[in-house]
Parts: C-alpha cells; structure tokens; sequence
C-alpha cells in the first residue's frame, strides 16, 4: 500500500539531538537515489541542519508537521514509505503518528522504551496496521536491535544444526561505555510518572510478558522477574547485576517468540543481566553498580530530587559531544541452553555510544532495510519487533555497517 510516495524514507524530529545524529547517518551512508526527507515543526531549523548535512542532503525536501497535530502527521505518513520518528516520549506525543502510519500501511519505527507505549500501540493499532500492511517497528536502537536479533540469530542456528528449541538463555553486557541524553531522560520520566499514579499501569509495566500478543497462551516458566540485585551466577561463572533495559528488552524478545507462534520455544526463558567477572571485586563492583541504579530510579521518580538534578543532568535536545559519542562502545554476550542440551554463545559489538552513535546506525539501516529490502524481510504486519519486521535482513546490514553479530556452538 506504500508503493508509490514520494519519498522512501523521513526523518521526523530530525533537528532533535538523537534525529540529526540518524540524519547525518542517512546522509554519509544512504545509497544514491534512496529519497529522503526531513520533518519537524521548525522550517527554518530544519533547512538549518539540511545545509549542516552537505551535499547528499542539498536536495532532501523538508516536511512541517508536528505530533500534536494529526492533520500534519497524517500528511507525513502519506508522503512516505517509511517514516522513521525520533519524537519523544513516545506515549505523550507518538500514539497519532503511529496511528497515521498503520492507517495509511506505511512503515514506522521508532526508538521507543516505553513498555506503556507499546503496549497502547498494540492493543489499538496492530489489527488496522496488519489489515494495511504496515509493519509498525518499535525499539528500533539499542533497545532492542542487538537483544532482539541476538536471540533470533542463536535460534537459527541451533534449527539449522537440529538442536532443538531454546531453554535457559541469558544476555550478559560484558561491557558498556556511553552518556545520556536529555530526552532519554524525559522518556524514563514520563513512564515513572504513568507507573506511580497507576497500579494497573505498574502491573503491565512489572508483566514479563507485558508485550504478549496472546498474555493467556504464554507458559508458566515460574518467576521470570528481571533480576534487581546482585547474584553469583553459576551457569555462567560469573558476578550479575541487574541491566537497566532488561525491563524492556526481555518483554520485546518474548513478543517476538510469541509473534512467531513460539518459534523460540514453549520453555524458552530469557533473562538480562551485567556482567562483572570473577575478580576478588567483583561483588563490590556489581553492588555498587546495582545501588548506583536504585539511588538514580529513585532521584528521578520524586519532584524535589528531580528538580535538583535537572540542573545537571541533559535537558531535551542535550546529549553527549561528539568525543565522548565516539569513545563509546558496547560488548555482549547471550548464552542459551537447547532442548537437545546443546550450548550456543552469541556475541554482538559496536563501536560509538550505544544509545546514540551505534543507536543512530540502528534505526538508519532500520529505515533503509524496511525501505529497499521489502523482498527479503519476514512476512509480518503490524506492531511488530525489529526480529519480526526485519530479522536477518537487518542483521546483515549491520555487519556490512560494521557492527557485530555472530553465533556459535560451544558444545554438543
């Protein structure tokens, strides 16, 4: 239904700190020919960052359209095949734009971790979105790209080798260097705000299977809670803290499995964890790691506490400079177990500040995968995950882009 528009692919909020970071991507790395465009509700800001981009993006057109004007973001879905949005947060200012782009079966994806979000897109979109055609893509960054495909990787290869379903899977972050942005911030905010004046909305939010299709027809696995302090793993003789994208990353892998009628497996149990070693400190360091995250949670969920570290902390539009973008990184592994006992490590790398540089790399080949490689993507519609939109397409894209994504088998 996206065949003929106008443009393959637009950047909205693109004068946005993480949208001009996904806008310069597009202009350094787009094949000749894809046509791109640029919105957002500022004209002038607009054509100020199109001269910033050079000369691939001298001719990108330039859309007005602003998230609280359906009208306008109904004209921006129609424009193009893809609509690739960076305007935060999402539950407050995204829900007309996904709206639009299911109606009108254009594409989307976004860099949404709100699971309250996702939640409302699914239950009021994925039907009008599937009977269009349109894949409506969230998470499309660090949360979730390298879970998401990470667990879809290690259950093609254990099918392809005969070794049954997933069991017992782990993702472990061994490593992880980068900041944070303004708008991360007001994200995170926004759903602690949504989950304090709600006990409904904090049930949905503490669901491990708060993103299930089909909340009724998932298995009884026993406690599946993500992981809140410090533990000695044994399996993998290591120290875990909690990770602090867990509580979304483990619900969009298991929206996967269940979206691929539990392709993964009926006793598949995933879980997220950091990683801190062996080393005499490592308990010390994973403790201290653990209480730093409970001391930030709880400074950012009350008004006082909030207020004095919003004279620190980024303001929306704010983010980390391009030095320490660059000397960002992230390293992780996933470990899982098959039905057949058989063990599978996948590993998956990039260089640049995960939630920025290597997210900006993410939800460009994101954009351009769902754009040109509509031949070789899953065949799904509707509110969907980067697995089951664009699976092993997206994977190779970001090999070729220079991120990591490998799997192997450690024993028979």
């Amino acid at each position: 239904m996206s065949g003929n528009r106008e443009l393959d692919v637009v950047v909205f909020g693109a004068t946005g700190f993480v949208g001009r970071l996904v806008a310069g991507y597009l202009a350094d790395h787009a094949p000749d020919g894809v046509r791109i465009g640029l919105a957002g509700r500022s004209a002038q800001r607009l054509a100020d960052l199109r001269a910033r981009l050079g000369a691939a993006a001298s001719g990108w057109p330039l859309l007005l359209a602003d998230s609280a004007d359906p009208g306008s973001v109904g004209a921006l879905a129609r424009a193009a095949r893809v609509v690739a949005t960076t305007v935060g947060p999402y539950r407050r200012q995204g829900l007309a734009l996904v709206e639009a782009c299911a109606g009108a079966g254009t594409d989307y994806a976004d860099l949404s971790g709100e699971v309250l979000f996702i939640r409302e897109s699914i239950d009021r979109y994925h039907d009008l979105a599937a009977g269009t055609g349109a894949r409506i893509v969230h998470c499309c960054g660090f949360d979730s790209v390298p879970s998401d495909l990470g667990v879809l990787l290690l259950h093609d290869g254990a099918r392809a080798d005969g070794a049954g379903d997933l069991e017992d899977t782990t993702l472990v972050v061994t490593a992880l260097k980068g900041g944070v942005s303004g708008g991360t911030l007001a994200s995170a905010m926004g759903q602690w705000d949504d989950v304090r004046a709600s006990a409904e909305r904090r049930r949905v939010v503490e669901d491990p299977y708060a993103l299930s299709p089909d909340r009724a027809a998932e298995p009884d696995l026993g406690d599946e809670r993500d992981l809140d302090w410090v533990s000695y793993d044994r399996d993998l003789g290591s120290w875990a803290g909690p990770f602090i994208m867990a509580g979304l990353n483990t619900r969009v892998v298991r929206r996967s499995n269940a979206l691929q009628d539990w392709a993964y497996g009926r006793r598949f149990r995933y879980r997220e964890v950091s990683g801190f070693g062996t080393g005499p400190a490592a308990p010390v360091q994973a403790a201290a790691a653990a209480a730093a995250l409970k001391a930030a949670a709880a400074g950012l969920a009350f008004p006082l506490s909030r207020a004095l570290l919003g004279a620190v902390l980024p303001r929306p539009g704010q983010g980390p400079g391009e030095k320490t973008r660059r000397a960002g990184f992230f390293r992780i592994q996933i470990h899982t177990r098959t039905s057949a006992g058989a063990r599978y490590q996948g590993r998956i790398e990039a260089q640049g500040d995960p939630g920025y540089a290597a997210t900006s790399v993410m939800l460009g080949e994101s954009a351009l995968c769902l754009a040109l490689d509509r031949d070789h993507l899953p065949g799904h519609a509707g509110v969907l995950t980067p697995a089951t939109a664009m699976g092993t397409a997206l994977a190779g894209r970001l090999k070729t882009a220079g991120h990591t994504l490998a799997t192997q088998r450690i024993t028979s």
